[in-house]
């Protein structure tokens, strides 16, 4: 249980970055079904407390690295849904015009988000590295990496985790464990009940929490958040999620038992952040208002995302590669 009271404007804040995640995961997936976007997405549908309670307890100018089911730490950190949806379609008025689609958003400058990734473990080294921009610089920055419970299990995970403990790097590295690794339980591949565990070979704080409270997130996302910004180094959050469609949409996840998705459902954190917020003085009035803006919200940018233009062929060599910003120049 979350260990303190909450004010109403911040429960609702929880509740309709909630419903505006899943709102655009749905408009996308309809999207898709229908043979409107290229390539495949992966969607966080069930898994939006998490990416709503740890991007809240980031401060706006504090970096963060996401993964290839991405679309929800953007959302929460701030962005577009306009500009989002428009990426997916492969418009120019999506965040990387249209060159990086749904695994490769990405805004360096506005949301301080240095990307998605379509390889898996690979935003934890970038991560790390912006967390040690963050130490040479002496800015008060913190980076967040999101990424799944299969990236615990790369290289990538335990170089990164160790450089930055031996620096006592700014960095929180946030895995959002969901079981599967596309169609591979994570219990069938380690030795651990929980993957935070292994925070201790590296000296530094590890938590599991419950991924379906964006309270519970948040409370531990923020002190891990102020950990790193005090200089005290890296930490590890595991929240324990629901992923309720497959790997990819369209994935009929026959490799999960139905069990899976019974528990996931019975614990449907939109749900039970509802009861939370009646149970706190919100009106059903004020909870089906937000349900509704969330909907239009995601309506305008269909809108805005379908009547767009895609992006000149002749540009489709320019601006792929970026290295005119600070933290990425070579030194």
């Amino acid at each position: 249980m979350a260990s303190k009271e909450y004010s109403k404007d911040m429960l609702k804040n929880f509740y309709s970055t909630m419903v505006r995640i899943r709102a655009f995961e749905t408009k996308a997936a309809e999207c898709f079904t229908k043979g409107m976007l290229a390539g495949n997405i992966h969607l966080c549908i069930g898994q939006e407390a998490a990416a709503a309670g740890a991007m809240a307890a980031m401060e706006q100018e504090d970096y963060m690295a996401t993964t290839h089911r991405g679309h929800g730490h953007c959302v929460a950190k701030g962005g577009d849904t306009k500009k989002m949806l428009a990426e997916l379609f492969g418009k120019k008025t999506g965040y990387c015009k249209g060159k990086g689609g749904s695994m490769h958003i990405a805004d360096v400058d506005g949301l301080h988000s240095l990307g998605a990734n379509g390889i898996v473990g690979a935003g934890i080294p970038i991560a790390t590295g912006s967390a040690l921009a963050s130490k040479i610089y002496g800015d008060r920055h913190v980076t967040v990496c999101m990424f799944g419970d299969s990236a615990s299990n790369q290289g990538t995970f335990h170089e990164a985790i160790n450089m930055a403990a031996a620096w006592k790097l700014p960095v929180v590295f946030f895995i959002e464990n969901n079981s599967y690794g596309v169609s591979t339980n994570i219990h069938s591949v380690i030795n651990t009940e929980n993957l935070s565990i292994r925070a201790k070979a590296y000296g530094i704080p590890g938590k599991t929490v419950d991924g379906t409270d964006p309270r519970i997130v948040y409370e531990a996302v923020k002190e891990a958040v102020d950990y790193a910004r005090a200089g005290n180094g890296p930490s590890i959050v595991e929240c324990k999620v629901f992923r309720y469609q497959g790997h990819y949409c369209g994935d009929p996840a026959v490799y999960r038992p139905k069990e899976y998705l019974e528990e996931g459902m019975a614990n449907d954190c939109i749900e039970k952040m509802k009861k939370v917020l009646l149970k706190n003085g919100v009106s059903q009035e004020e909870i089906t208002a937000m349900d509704q803006a969330a909907h239009d919200e995601l309506e305008e940018a269909y809108v805005f995302a379908n009547e767009s233009e895609y992006p000149d062929p002749s540009e489709a060599t320019t601006e792929v590669y970026f290295s005119d910003n600070e933290r990425s120049v070579v030194r």
